[in-house]
């Protein structure tokens, strides 16, 4: 009897003991795994880095040169060095509008390199509604009397005053009007506001142009992103200015989307709160 107890104990300690050594081997092959991911976080970190330490650069770098030719094109454009005759006046307006689209695109990629290194400042303050879509009609008029589409505003009922950056409420809300005048040959685009719940408030830009199709709309706000469509082949663009509008939104504390319906037209929307948390304008 003592020899079987002798035996069964015996075997119970190789067991453990097999038990310890593959568990020992487990641990390390976690520490290993942890230390591998560490370092392919840290390589992932200094990509990012590199990357928006780039993109930031390039964008300075190429402001000084657009900035000469935007003041060049309007030089010859007020005719000091002597009159144009009509074909040079459509080469001129050629260069600057190909100039401000170029503008543009580094504009947007300023935001990013900034938003992903965590430079981007909020400054939220008190204002009221009729006030940033004054801004946004006067902005836009130049461009609402060129096109066929009318641009309407309706006015804000029944919101209160808002607490967040205009700034980066209003760059969301010219990224959709802008998106919608390009898409929009007919019909109107309609910018609104009202209130979503009693928290939160809720703009909406709709259009009745081509509308995007069903595939396209889950990746709509991605970074580097455009609709393939016919009219899309006319502007250029980095793909990334809804993909901003969704960044902006998130340091807003609010969220963004769209809805559309193919040949019948798109609403882009965003969702803030009517007044900013204390601790997101602080911390961002």
């Amino acid at each position: 009897m003592a020899d079987n107890d002798a035996t069964a104990i015996d075997a119970l300690r190789r067991e453990n003991e097999a038990l310890r050594s593959e568990l020992e081997e487990t641990n390390h092959g976690v520490v290993a795994l942890y230390a591998e991911l560490d370092m392919q976080a840290e390589e992932l970190r200094q990509a990012s880095d590199l990357k928006s330490r780039f993109l930031s650069y390039m964008s300075h770098e190429f402001r000084t040169p657009l900035g000469s030719i935007l003041s060049i094109t309007r030089l010859l454009s007020d005719e000091l060095d002597g009159p144009l005759n009509d074909e040079q006046h459509k080469q001129i307006q050629f260069v600057s509008g190909a100039a401000r689209e170029l503008s543009d695109m580094v504009d947007d990629l300023l935001d990013l390199a900034k938003i992903e290194a965590g430079r981007i400042t909020i400054s939220p303050a008190w204002f009221d509604m009729l006030d940033l879509f004054a801004a946004l009609r006067g902005m836009f008029r130049p461009i609402g009397d060129a096109t066929t589409a009318d641009l309407i505003f309706e006015d804000p009922e029944g919101i209160p005053r808002l607490f967040t950056d205009d700034k980066k409420l209003a760059q969301i809300l010219r990224n959709y009007i802008s998106n919608a005048l390009k898409f929009t040959q007919h019909g109107e685009i309609r910018v609104c506001a009202r209130m979503e719940n009693e928290h939160e408030v809720c703009f909406s830009v709709s259009d009745t142009g081509i509308g995007i199709p069903p595939e396209s709309m889950d990746s709509l706000f991605d970074d580097f992103t455009q609709v393939d469509s016919p009219l899309q082949k006319r502007w250029r663009g980095t793909g990334l200015g809804l993909s901003l509008c969704r960044r902006f939104a998130a340091l807003l504390g609010g969220k963004v989307g769209a809805t559309s319906v193919p040949g019948q037209g798109s609403v882009f929307f965003v969702i803030v709160p009517v007044a900013l948390p204390q601790e997101t304008s602080d911390g961002a």
